[in-house]
């Protein structure tokens, strides 16, 4: 048993277990989702098996992007301690870990419906793609938005979907309400980690890494507040069902105090500012899912 309490420390340090801050920006979204597509509670069931869904696969996401970028992450000082790059975690263990925990993922999405079953499959190819991306596309935090955002859809086909596994049946249970969210949250993503690459761009520079943050150079801070500004639009005018009171209303008010204290910790570049804003994001994602939850529980 001795050896094993460190293992299991290597383990829940590879998936990021004591920073939390990274599954509550996939949960945010997906429950948001959730709540638009049931008109309210969704009830236990879903409630359960997407928020232990997003947990469990932002953890085997960890581990996947944690063997792609195992060479990389050495050069890269907040990376560098990282177990499988340190090698306290071998490659074999990270790849059966993040196994086990998809497929756990995936057992939660039996319980639900075909359509979203057919959609997960999707999910897990984005996800399975994004870790290469940076070799390959000048600003992959696009392809992370994808990945980050395809709770949305699965949260509307759990809700609205069937067990007709047809081809029409699959495009039928996401509506264009569901799109329309993905990309106002693919806005958000590229906003939150455009503030994470900052953080490393002198390191991905001398490594040759592809980022959204080098690729925009000084533009960089002016994209991201945009970004902020499509975000809060898109989730703000997209569902109408947000007009029924105005308590969204006001905690759409406060989503945007944030975005401007967010600009303050980014417009200097800093290390420390722009990771603290990326950390910080989360409180977004929290405050406009309080706002969608008050808007249907209102009487």
């Amino acid at each position: 048993m001795l050896s094993a309490r460190p293992r299991l420390a290597q383990y829940l340090n590879l998936i990021r277990w004591n920073r939390p801050a990274g599954w509550l920006l996939l949960l945010w979204p997906t429950l948001s989702a959730l709540w638009i597509a049931a008109g309210g509670f969704p009830g236990w069931h879903l409630l359960l098996v997407f928020t232990l869904g997003t947990v469990l696969m932002r953890s085997a996401g960890c581990c996947i992007n944690d063997v792609a970028d195992r060479e990389f992450d050495r050069h890269v000082k907040r990376t560098a301690q990282r177990p499988v790059t340190t090698g306290a975690v071998s490659v074999k263990e990270a790849l059966v870990l993040g196994a086990v925990l998809a497929l756990l993922a995936f057992a939660l999405v039996l319980t639900t419906n075909a359509t979203t079953i057919a959609w997960s499959f999707a999910a897990l190819a984005v996800t399975l793609a994004y870790p290469y991306a940076k070799r390959f596309v000048s600003m992959p935090q696009a392809v992370l938005g994808l990945a980050f955002s395809f709770g949305i859809p699965m949260a509307f086909s759990a809700v609205q979907g069937s067990t007709d596994w047809s081809w029409a049946a699959l495009g039928g249970s996401v509506p264009p309400l569901a799109w329309l969210l993905l990309l106002g949250n693919c806005c958000w993503v590229l906003a939150y980690d455009t503030e994470y690459a900052m953080v490393d761009r002198d390191d991905d520079l001398l490594i040759g890494m592809k980022t959204s943050a080098i690729t925009l150079g000084r533009w960089d801070v002016p994209v991201v507040m945009l970004c902020y500004g499509l975000y809060l639009l898109i989730w703000a005018v997209g569902p109408v069902a947000y007009g029924r009171n105005p308590l969204f209303g006001v905690a759409l008010g406060a989503a945007l105090l944030q975005v401007g204290w967010h600009y303050r910790l980014i417009r200097l570049r800093t290390r420390e500012g722009c990771f603290n804003a990326f950390r910080q994001n989360h409180w977004l994602g929290l405050t406009l899912f309080a706002g969608i939850v008050a808007s249907y529980s209102w009487p």
